[in-house]
């Protein structure tokens, strides 16, 4: 009995071990119902969305599958080959016979290698393909999202789930299950040769397998929890970077580049305690399966030696030279992919931390969509009538209450009132960037619910007062990327709405670079561009937004000059502070906490002496007294 002591002890030290993971276990299962955290989706609805991505990929999947059987070929056939080598040396030794081995070992090398070439080729172009879908389709998603939904997501979020997250999932297409897959092939191939070879020595290394489970599925908890604590922390530094970066000056401006930095560093601080607890999570699992690897070439070694040495038997079979040979190269190959597991676990844990925040956002339903029975509209004539329309975008806090109004075809409609009034909300119902939740909205008799969104908002030109400019040229900010148009009627509609006359002092002229935001040209310029870019496209209806808000006097009668111009067009709706800008429209609505108060043309509002007459007067004694 004493001679089997050595392989008590280590039975012994594996199972305390054992014992100690499980308490931590059950106690880390029993504090995640207390805390909350945790996955909302399971790993078979992750792996059953993702491979909907891969399945029109199957044949290269399969041909890799083909090529891995060949690739994994030496990590079979090596061992015996030089567990032969060693039962040669010892018996009979030829010279012909160890160059043969010889090179059929190096043969079996050069077809393994070549094979996991053409393997890593096919995954690498493949996976990366499937990422570029997930990323197109996640895009696609994001703008088919409401104005409601964008807003209450934040900006860097968004982009962390298209580039960090899909990148995290392309390292599982290109790497990780082909290489789950293939080391579980080793594991069996392997199994299999040791079972031909000495069972007696097969079922000693299989009874450290029920610890390898055991540990693997502990390490599975944990790392998840640790994988999406780093997730999360890299998503909300992402965030803050994103809005802070873009709010720099105002950072600047008030002083707050000390108090920024302690928020950062607070954030910063959380993500790398996350790290070093996912990297100590690692830490002990790697080791704890070299450590069962060592305990069991440590019992190879001691029963082998063993029976050399007092030429006895274990379970009925002898222990040679080279059977111990193979069996320590065998045990080395077992427990590699197992090794190599944790590593892959580690990325496995990634990708699926990474997918589910991506599917959570393929999992946003959008708010306003197309009727199954929409339609397109080919032509507008631009009547609008808004028919007791009720609008919140919270519960029922009603931003607009029971309006009604009509805007006949080809007119000029302003829309006047304080801040909060509803002036802009009316403008985006239109277009249906939110949907009303009581009444009904009607483009030429049409009810906007019943119309595609893309064809509606085909027909609509919008220009805001925040006029947003894309990094590139003046060129493509105007077109747009839209096709077919030539460099002559790009500059026509510039000379239309004013815009030729700063254009041509630039050196480039419309090839001129547009930096982020637009931030190389003033607010006027900015505007102007933005009038072009409503002109070319050609609406039937223009959207005016306090088009004139912001900008300085010179750029004001430009930009009066393009908005008389552009009344010739079609249907205008108008938000303007400054009355003068609106004199000339046909109506003139003011509304008051979401209600109308008056309407009417210019002349009759200042007849009526009503809340419009008191906001002109106030505006034009002000201009007086700036004037003086």
């Amino acid at each position: 009995m004493r001679e089997f002591f050595p392989l008590i002890a280590v039975g012994a030290v594996v199972g305390v071990l054992a014992i100690i993971f499980l308490v931590a276990y059950l106690t880390m299962k029993n504090k995640k119902e207390a805390i909350g955290f945790d996955r909302n989706m399971d790993d078979g609805e992750l792996v059953r969305r993702l491979l909907k991505y891969a399945k029109p990929y199957t044949g290269q999947f399969l041909l890799v599958l083909g090529l891995m059987v060949f690739s994994i070929a030496y990590d079979i056939i090596s061992p015996l080959i030089i567990g032969n080598i060693e039962e040669m040396i010892k018996a009979d030794f030829e010279m012909k016979r160890l160059f043969a081995m010889v090179a059929v070992y190096a043969s079996i090398l050069v077809i393994s290698l070549i094979c996991s070439y053409f393997q890593a080729i096919i995954l690498q172009r493949t996976g990366q393909r499937i990422v570029s879908n997930i990323r197109d389709d996640l895009f696609v998603h994001i703008e088919s999202l409401s104005h409601a939904q964008l807003n209450s997501i934040p900006v860097g979020k968004l982009v962390t789930r298209v580039t960090n997250d899909t990148n995290a999932i392309s390292m599982m297409f290109t790497n990780i299950i082909v290489n789950l897959v293939k080391n579980c092939f080793i594991i069996l191939g392997v199994l299999t040769a040791m079972l031909c070879l000495n069972y007696g020595l097969t079922l000693m290394v299989l009874c450290f397998v029920p610890f390898i489970v055991l540990f693997t599925v502990i390490f599975r908890k944990f790392s998840r929890k640790a994988f999406r604590r780093v997730k999360d922390g890299t998503t909300d530094i992402n965030t803050f970077l994103s809005e802070h970066l873009s709010g720099m000056k105002v950072i600047q401006i008030f002083n707050r580049e000390q108090h920024k930095k302690a928020q950062f560093d607070a954030k910063n601080a959380a993500l790398g305690k996350a790290k070093r607890q996912q990297i100590f999570v690692f830490g002990i699992f790697r080791p704890t399966v070299y450590m069962l690897y060592m305990s069991s070439v440590l019992c190879l070694l001691y029963l082998s030696g063993r029976g050399y040495i007092r030429d006895v038997e274990f379970l009925g079979q002898t222990i040679g030279s080279g059977t111990l040979v193979t069996f320590y190269m065998y045990i080395s190959k077992f427990f590699n992919p197992i090794q190599s597991l944790a590593e892959q676990f580690n990325w496995l844990q990634s990708a699926f931390a990474s997918a589910e925040k991506i599917f959570t956002i393929f999992d946003i339903a959008p708010e306003v969509v197309d009727e199954e029975d929409a339609i397109e509209l080919e032509k507008v004539e631009g009547r609008i009538e808004f028919k007791n329309v009720w609008f919140a975008y919270v519960g029922e806090e009603w931003v607009l209450k029971d309006v009604s109004f009509t805007v006949d075809a080809r007119s000029t409609v302003a829309f006047v009132g304080s801040t909060g009034s509803g002036k802009t909300t009316i403008l985006s119902l239109i277009v249906r960037n939110y949907d009303i939740q009581k009444g009904q909205i009607l483009i030429d008799g049409i009810d906007v619910r019943r119309i595609k969104i893309s064809s509606l908002r085909s027909h609509f030109g919008q220009m805001l007062q925040d006029v947003f400019l894309f990094s590139g040229t003046i060129r493509s900010n105007i077109l747009l990327h839209k096709d077919g148009v030539s460099d002559e009627e790009v500059m026509e509609a510039c000379r239309y709405v004013n815009a030729d006359k700063f254009i041509a002092k630039l050196t480039k002229g419309l090839d001129e670079e547009v930096r982020e935001r637009g931030n190389n040209f003033s607010a006027g310029q900015r505007q102007l561009l933005s009038f072009a870019r409503t002109v070319i496209h050609k609406p039937e209806v223009m959207i005016l937004d306090e088009a004139t808000a912001n900008i300085d006097t010179e750029t004001e009668l430009l930009i009066q000059d393009s908005l008389e111009k552009m009344m010739n067009i079609g249907t205008m709706l108008m938000v303007a502070h400054r009355l003068s800008t609106i004199q000339h429209a046909d109506n003139i609505i003011m509304l008051s906490h979401g209600e109308i108060i008056e309407q009417g043309s210019h002349s009759e509002l200042l007849a009526k002496r009503g809340k419009y007459y008191e906001l002109y007067t106030l505006q034009s004694d002000k201009a007086r007294l700036m004037g003086k």
